[in-house]
């Protein structure tokens, strides 16, 4: 909701990463039982980044911040807070925001991870916005980063998943803006009960859940595609329509929605069920695949690179993923 405090909290600076190597379609026929029109029919899919196994994932999140400190105006001094929005860190500790925080200098500034899967983005905006509403240890400045490396964590022998993702990072300087712009409305959620449905193991796995106990040896990325599915299109309307509702705002009003990129399907029945057209819709998972936490800020910069957006307009962001987790913003551009 809106804060009442003379201010807004917006978007100051906006970058992104990805990795130069292109795993496509046609690399994944070699590598499993698949096609490049059963990938596309299924997904929209046709390309997908990846990193080098020799380089690490924070990598990518420290490139993106470095665009982003600068495209606000800014040193990374001037940063007095990363949030790193996370699945794939590179370790448990030290996080991947103190890695960060390091390969950019920025010396003054705290930092932690948030793992919400593919809403961590989300997550975290809201998270940095109650930061600078509240005045909280007088942070003006917050950098914000989505940055995955799920390639690292990816069965590749499996057709069904192996096929979805890629390697990003994107970021945003967090901060104070004009009255009437920034965030206007946010809203976070979770569904622990479904959350089996993907899942990533760790250290442990629970005995008790033989779809995750039959994945346990790969230590790998898992998912019951169809139920997601079901969720990823039902949650992605609901979670639009919640932060418009709370503003008293109509979908008319809206100039572009900015999608988790998870797959076109779930896009297209997400936009079927709102009633908007697809014009009105920032798709580029063709070329990027599904990277998580770094897809939705990755998919706005490049808007904005495009020119798709300008000073004054109404961009809803809207992601769900593992967790099952789901978050939507609604901002006033200001830049």
């Amino acid at each position: 909701m809106l804060n009442n405090k003379g201010f807004g909290v917006g978007i100051l600076g906006i970058g992104s990463k990805v990795p130069d190597k292109v795993l496509s379609n046609a690399d994944l026929e070699k590598m499993v039982d698949t096609s490049d029109e059963w990938i596309m029919k299924r997904t929209g899919i046709s390309e997908r980044r990846v990193l080098d196994k020799n380089i690490p994932t924070y990598q990518l999140g420290a490139e993106a911040a470095k665009v982003a400190i600068a495209d606000a105006g800014m040193t990374p001094e001037d940063i007095d807070l990363i949030i790193v929005a996370t699945e794939t860190p590179d370790y448990n500790t030290p996080s991947s925001a103190c890695l960060i925080q390091k390969s950019i200098g920025a010396k003054r500034a705290a930092a932690f991870d948030l793992n919400a899967a593919c809403a961590g983005f989300m997550y975290s905006l809201t998270v940095a916005k109650q930061f600078i509403e509240t005045g909280f240890n007088g942070y003006k400045n917050i950098l914000v980063v989505g940055c995955e490396g799920l390639s690292k964590a990816t069965d590749y022998e499996d057709r069904a998943t192996c096929i979805l993702f890629g390697d990003g990072a994107g970021a945003m300087v967090v901060g104070k803006v004009e009255e009437g712009y920034g965030i206007l409305a946010a809203n976070i959620g979770a569904d622990g009960n479904e959350g089996h449905n993907i899942t990533l193991p760790c250290f442990s796995i629970s005995e008790e859940d033989i779809r995750v106990r039959e994945h346990e040896n790969k230590r790998v990325l898992w998912m019951n595609g169809s139920e997601v599915f079901k969720f990823a299109v039902k949650v992605m309307e609901s979670a639009t329509l919640k932060v418009l509702d709370d503003v008293n705002m109509k979908l008319e009003d809206v100039d572009l929605i900015v999608p988790h990129q998870a797959n076109t399907r779930i896009i297209d029945g997400a936009i079927k069920r709102l009633g908007v057209s697809i014009d009105k819709v920032c798709v580029n998972l063709q070329k990027y695949g599904n990277m998580s936490s770094a897809s939705i800020p990755f998919a706005l910069d490049e808007a904005v690179r495009e020119g798709r957006v300008k000073k004054g307009d109404n961009l809803v962001m809207v992601g769900f993923g593992g967790g099952l987790t789901w978050g939507s913003v609604l901002i006033k551009w200001s830049k």
